[in-house]
């Protein structure tokens, strides 16, 4: 099992935890995942990163799908694998429906159908193999839609790929877990709980299942987001309880809401209800205070040293199995770097 770091959406003013990178670095972290909304792009943190450091990879969780044409992707993936020496890591989605018509202008439409010739598009691009062309209900290449001149051709990348790129996509929701399982190298849940890693897996082996047994999880790493909160066991436990009030109760409508519909898959069925109801009524601190602390305690690691050491032998026992890759860890800093690392690798 190999330990990357979440870097998380950037506040008001851009910073790079680079001190915390470094020691995520020296103590054997595999790589480092910056993340996007309508604020700081992934891109331009993983360049960053991958410049000021010399062996961790870094990657993008993610870069939103609507916001880049995935010929333009592949051009980003085999530029940066290029001047870092094969150190990039690419992961994409489809974001949600309020960020993709609010702040890209765009309809959300078919994020499975997207995600999948996106994929296509991309691994045609790096392999070469000849000119690009794709005649899919979202993509054109060469375009021969509406408005269209007439004079696009076939093209194949001038830039000769120096490795493969791994693409990994982010998804909570069954068919998007299939999805993942059939056509990408990696899947990141937002957050997982070790014990009941089923919930998760079902649908990524029914994805498995659909790639014509060309994926198993050899060749395909799971990688949940696990927020980490040292210190007392109490105060770490509120203080992650507004993220997971945002997520279960904020991130989206009443109608349409992919991490409530998760929760409640994880057992929280009243609870998730509690909190939406809460947070889209404006109450924010009541709906934090309404996320159980046993939903905290399992999908995140809180307390001193001992207690986080001990919640990890449950991923320690889940990576046994084979089927867990990677535990991208959020809000670290070089303590909790040096105890989660000393622990697992």
């Amino acid at each position: 099992m190999k330990l990357g770091m979440g870097l998380g959406y950037s506040p008001a003013k851009l910073t790079i935890p680079m001190d915390d990178i470094l020691a995520a670095e020296k103590a054997g972290f595999d790589s480092v995942w910056a993340a996007e909304s309508y604020g700081s792009d992934a891109v331009s943190v993983a360049a960053y990163v991958l410049a000021s450091t010399s062996k961790i990879k870094a990657g993008t969780a993610i870069m939103q799908m609507q916001a880049r044409t995935p010929t333009m992707v592949a051009m980003t993936a085999m530029s940066l694998n290029a001047l870092s020496g094969n150190r990039f890591l690419l992961g994409i989605g489809p974001s949600g429906p309020q960020v993709v018509e609010g702040w890209y202008g765009q309809a959300y439409g078919k994020p499975l159908t997207r995600t999948k010739e996106y994929i296509s598009v991309i691994k045609q691009v790096i392999a070469r193999e000849g000119p690009l062309e794709h005649d899919g209900e979202l993509y054109q290449f060469p375009y021969k839609g509406e408005g269209s001149s007439g004079l696009g051709k076939p093209l194949k990348s001038i830039l000769h790929s120096t490795s493969e790129v791994k693409i990994y996509t982010a998804s909570i929701t069954p068919a998007g877990l299939r999805c993942a399982g059939e056509v990408s190298d990696g899947v990141f849940p937002i957050w997982m709980n070790p014990d009941k890693f089923e919930i998760i897996g079902q649908h990524v082996e029914e994805g498995f299942a659909k790639a014509d047994g060309e994926k198993s999880y050899d060749n395909f790493d799971v990688a949940p987001f696990v927020p980490v909160a040292m210190g007392d066991t109490d105060f770490c436990t509120m203080a992650m309880k507004p993220m997971f009030a945002l997520y279960i109760g904020g991130m989206g409508a009443k109608s349409k809401n992919f991490y409530n519909d998760y929760a409640k898959r994880l057992g929280y069925e009243e609870a998730a209800e509690t909190i939406q109801d809460l947070y889209l009524d404006g109450k924010k601190e009541e709906a934090a205070l309404a996320v159980p602390d046993s939903l905290v305690d399992e999908c995140a690691l809180v307390g001193p040293p001992e207690k986080i050491k001990e919640r990890l032998q449950a991923w320690k026992e889940l990576d046994k199995s084979g089927r867990i890759g990677t535990l991208v860890l959020g809000n670290v800093n070089e303590k909790s770097i040096e105890v989660i690392a000393n622990e697992v690798l």
